[in-house]
């Protein structure tokens, strides 16, 4: 009776390699165990006064090809603790709609997550942590809506990372792997019509960077 296993001198077979869907598979479980971690330590962050209210979290695809950025929260998202909550959800989920973007290829979050009375006194320790934040879900886009967010952004030591400037509608360089878009705010932009039109003329030129990315 034959032994089981490899015959004597004979090389054992090696793993068949891992296809593209298990290794994209892989980095999603990678990056959804992250951002878990990182909202894990934003809960426990005790640098902002926020007193018994919760952290407003980002919410979306964990590897979004397009991250939405505000700076701080409206009163709907400080209620469920979720970014873009609310009108701003409402509103950015409509324009997605009428652009063709799919909403899965999107993640928004917030510089300011901890509600405090007035956004300036969020900490630089919280505020940072959308560096960390950017690097889990590595967007191909950043739409920064709004100059606090601008500001926020442009503070943070993203490497080799390029100054933005608030030219509404201009696709700009961020780093060698990401671009941005900025806009007007979108909470400050839903109760005045001119307003409204334009932060839809600077938004929709996301649809048109959206149109012409390559297939996976």
């Amino acid at each position: 009776m034959q032994s089981q296993g490899n015959e004597p001198g004979r090389p054992k077979p090696s793993a068949m390699p891992a296809t593209d869907d298990e290794i994209r598979e892989k980095y999603l479980e990678r990056a959804i165990r992250e951002l878990n971690l990182l909202n894990h330590d934003i809960h426990d962050c005790p640098h902002c006064p926020r007193g018994s209210l919760m952290p407003v979290l980002g919410s979306g695809h964990p590897q979004a090809d397009i991250v939405l950025l505000k700076h701080d929260p409206s009163l709907a998202e400080i209620e469920e603790g979720v970014a873009f909550y609310g009108r701003s959800g409402t509103a950015v989920m409509k324009s997605l709609k009428r652009l063709g973007i799919d909403p899965l290829a999107v993640y928004g979050t917030l510089c300011a997550k901890c509600p405090v009375s007035d956004p300036s006194l969020a900490a630089g320790e919280c505020v940072g942590r959308l560096t960390l934040e950017l690097a889990i879900v590595q967007p191909k886009i950043v739409v920064v809506m709004g100059e606090p967010a601008l500001e926020a952004l442009n503070e943070l030591s993203l490497p080799l990372a390029r100054e933005l400037a608030a030219r509404p509608g201009e696709l700009q360089e961020l780093t060698p792997s990401t671009r941005a878009l900025f806009t007007p705010d979108i909470d400050t932009s839903l109760d005045e019509e001119s307003a409204k039109r334009a932060f839809w003329a600077a938004f929709r030129v996301l649809g048109d960077w959206y149109a012409e990315l390559p297939p996976y």
